[in-house]
């Protein structure tokens, strides 16, 4: 089979392949699909060849992972370990060290800061109580994003047409299992919108409640999102706690959004 005649010839040869491998990791990143290699390159503009030996060479030292079936590909842990040590010392992520012991004190519950990759969720700090809420979630924990309050409390945050395609752009979209309910999603995110936060009740893991807000720079860019998580018991037994924990949430992610320029 022969290959279509590429155009990105020229822009290969200007490229440095740091520059190159940067492009195919932004473009992974943001959720695209690496099952058709064509369309990579034209997408990140470089050739077929180059798309396929830099997906190697990014697989080799693990900074990628494959997605079976379908032969996409994600960030691994290797590269998201590196990553998340940078954001250690980012502004945002050393706020929000200091956010979320404050959240835990006036809450009596687990506070999380997490970022989306994609159509992804990943948790980047977490700070808990003297009773540590028993949960799978846990500073690196990567899930579907539609399926926990601080992937709902970020995905809000889009437009419809930027929401259908941020999914659409997903490997096997029309039959992977993690794709979401679209009707209950949208009645979700409108809730999220209505509300300025996201709620979940027993809905990622059983017997767990949860709240979310977006953190968002002056820009409108969404950064991260702050969430509140514990045992719907101690909602149960505190008929404030709800209120309490959502003006918390929101008021920390609003102080968040107002120091991000």
């Amino acid at each position: 089979m022969t290959d279509t005649p590429d155009n990105s010839k020229a822009a290969d040869a200007s490229a440095s392949p740091v520059e190159r491998a940067f492009r195919l990791l932004r473009f992974i990143a943001d959720g695209g699909s690496t099952a058709n290699l064509s369309d990579v390159a034209r997408r990140i503009d470089v050739n077929r060849v180059t798309v396929m030996r830099l997906l190697e060479s990014l697989k080799s030292v693990g900074l990628i992972e494959v997605i079976a079936p379908g032969g996409s590909h994600r960030l691994g842990m290797p590269f998201l370990t590196l990553a998340a040590s940078a954001l250690g010392s980012s502004d945002l992520t050393s706020r929000a060290r200091q956010v979320l012991p404050g959240l835990v004190s006036q809450t009596g519950l687990s506070a999380y800061l997490a970022v989306r990759e994609g159509t992804e969720l990943i948790y980047l700090l977490c700070e808990t109580p003297d009773t540590p809420l028993v949960s799978r979630i846990r500073v690196g924990s990567r899930i579907p994003a539609h399926r926990a309050t601080p992937g709902l409390a970020m995905l809000a945050q889009l437009d419809p047409s930027e929401l259908a395609a941020l999914y659409a752009n997903q490997p096997n979209a029309d039959t992977n299992d993690d794709q979401p309910d679209w009707d209950t999603l949208k009645a979700a995110l409108d809730t999220a919108r209505a509300n300025g936060c996201a709620w979940s009740f027993s809905g990622l893991e059983a017997g767990i409640d949860s709240c979310a807000a977006a953190v968002i720079d002056s820009r409108g860019n969404v950064l991260a999102a702050l969430s509140v998580a514990g045992p719907n018991t101690a909602f149960t037994n505190d008929g404030t706690l709800r209120a309490t924990v959502e003006a918390s949430v929101k008021a920390a992610a609003g102080e968040l959004s107002r120091s991000s320029l």
